[in-house]
Order: C-alpha cells, then sequence, then structure tokens
C-alpha cells in the first residue's frame, strides 16, 4: 500500500479514537488516562509482535532511539494531547496538534534535507490551510456542547496543545532512519509504548499529581482500550510502516486530516451540521490531497 494512504489511515484511525478517549481522559485525567491506554496497547501490541514474529527484527543498538522516541512522542506528547483536549475540547485541540503537520514539514527539511516542490507543495499547503479553517471556523454560533467549553485558562490549553503537536514530529521524524533499516513496524510500535508506559508508572510512583481523578469504571476501560486499539496499536503503527515507506514530511501533512475527518464524528455527537467554514475547509483538504496524490 502507498504510504500516502498509510497515513490518511492513520488519521483516520486517530479520528475515531478521540472519541472514545474524550470521555474517560475528562473522568479520570489525562496522567491516569494515558496510562491505562499505553498498558492496552502495549500488551495489544506485543501479542501482535509475538505473534506475527516481528519481534526478530528488533535490535539492542536500536532501543536507545525507540526509547527517546517513546518517550517524546508517547510519554509527553499523549499527556500534553490530552491534557489539552480536556481543557478545550476535541475540536480545539485538533486544530493545535494539526500544527504537527507545518513542524513537520521544516523539521524534516532541516534534519533530512526533504523539501517539498511543486503539486506536492501546493497540495500540502491547501490541505493544512483547509484543516485550519475547517477547525477554526468549524463551530456554530449558538453551540453550546460541554466539549466547547474551556476549562481552566485557555493559553495553558493552547500551550498544551502546540507541546503536543512538536512532541509527534520531533518524536516520528526521528525514527526514518531507523524505520528505512527494515525494522518492523509493531514491533518497535511495542518497545516505544512500553517504554513511555515504564515512564509513566514511575511519575506516578514520584508524584501524586498523576493519580486518577476517579476511580476506573467498566465503562472507562472499555472505552480506553478502544482508543489504545484504534489510535496507538494500529494507528501509531501505520505511520511508522508509512515513514518507512514514503517522503517522511509528506506522510505528517497528510496525516494532519485528523481534525477535518472528526467533524462528521462530532455531528453525530452534537446531532447537529458543523458550520459553513466546516465544510469549506474540508473541500480544501480534499483538494490539497488530491493533489498530493496525483
Amino acid at each position: 500500500m502507498r504510504p500516502e494512504a498509510l497515513a490518511l489511515l492513520a488519521a483516520g484511525c486517530w479520528a475515531v479514537s478521540s472519541l472514545f478517549s474524550a470521555p474517560p481522559a475528562q473522568r479520570l485525567g489525562a496522567f491516569a488516562f494515558s496510562r491505562w491506554r499505553m498498558l492496552f496497547a502495549s500488551l495489544l501490541l506485543w501479542a501482535l509482535a509475538a505473534s506475527s514474529g516481528g519481534w526478530r527484527s528488533l535490535d539492542v543498538s536500536a532501543l536507545g532511539l525507540l526509547a527517546i522516541s517513546g518517550l517524546i512522542g508517547i510519554f509527553i506528547g499523549d499527556t500534553a494531547l490530552f491534557a489539552c483536549m480536556n481543557r478545550l475540547g476535541p475540536r480545539r485541540s485538533g486544530v493545535l496538534f494539526a500544527c504537527h503537520a507545518l513542524f513537520s514539514g521544516v523539521l524534516a527539511w532541516v534534519w533530512l534535507g526533504e523539501v517539498l516542490w511543486g503539486w506536492a507543495l501546493l497540495g500540502s499547503l491547501l490541505l493544512v490551510g483547509g484543516v485550519m479553517l475547517a477547525i477554526v471556523w468549524g463551530k456554530r454560533s449558538d453551540e453550546s456542547h460541554h466539549w466547547e467549553q474551556t476549562r481552566g485558562r485557555l493559553v495553558v490549553g493552547v500551550c498544551l496543545g502546540l507541546l503536543a503537536a512538536l512532541c509527534q514530529s520531533v518524536a516520528t521524524l526521528m525514527l526514518k532512519p531507523l524505520m528505512s533499516t527494515g525494522i518492523d513496524a509493531v514491533a518497535a510500535s511495542a518497545v516505544r509504548m512500553t517504554l513511555a508506559l515504564a515512564a509513566h508508572g514511575l511519575l506516578w510512583l514520584l508524584w501524586r499529581g498523576a493519580r486518577a481523578q476517579a476511580p476506573v469504571r467498566w465503562h472507562d476501560a472499555w472505552l480506553t482500550f478502544l482508543s489504545a486499539a484504534v489510535a496507538m496499536a494500529l494507528g501509531m503503527t501505520l505511520i511508522l510502516k508509512a515513514m518507512h515507506l514514503g517522503q517522511a514530511g509528506l506522510v505528517a501533512v497528510l496525516s494532519s486530516v485528523t481534525p477535518v475527518l472528526i467533524l462528521p464524528l462530532l455531528w453525530l455527537a452534537y446531532r447537529r451540521r458543523p458550520a459553513m467554514g466546516a465544510w469549506w475547509g474540508a473541500a480544501l483538504a480534499v483538494l490539497g490531497t488530491a493533489l498530493i496524490l496525483r
């Protein structure tokens, strides 16, 4: 499968998982939710790596890079993202996280020497612009859903969202050379997830603020498991595979369509259609994707 298609599938996984994630993340808190999510994802990934034999591709020399990537992208990045979501909701946290496409484009040029030209560059600009437009103008003036409320200081939520986007870019791009060696994407994801979970466990022991805000209910556990399976076990593996096969900056741009894909899902949750700006933004994002894939 083409790397562009893999990146789009990963974006779809992240969009679907955001609806599973929002309720338990708000109830348990960002730290506790991330910890349970990583536990479920680690178990799933190691089971897949063991059954497929992908664990044999792991090399001791790769563990250090996978550990750093896991700490930056999952331990810090994911926790910051859900802390942002708890404050600003899925829609506004989505527009901040979509900035990872811009960060990735710049970092891919600085670190890897990748440059977008021609139709790919035009398509990338249209896609990123469409994503921003869809989310910034995607709220109706009379919308009162609790996911649209701001909890705490707005500036803190914005900083957390941008931190999550930057961590996602750095953690993914630093694995590009490693993925080119032929390491199994599932096994690599399993190692990253396990090491990030270990860091969360250490934080839980040392800091009381990392404890759960409420007891874990069966419904919370089920939604967290679905989020882990769709976003982390499947979505992250797809993005690593795409990174192995394609251009890192382009993969990051395509994976940033997640907020546009969230819009129809939020329509189902709100029971009200998105604002006109959301439709225009989605149309630009689709056009940009078509230019990239042409």
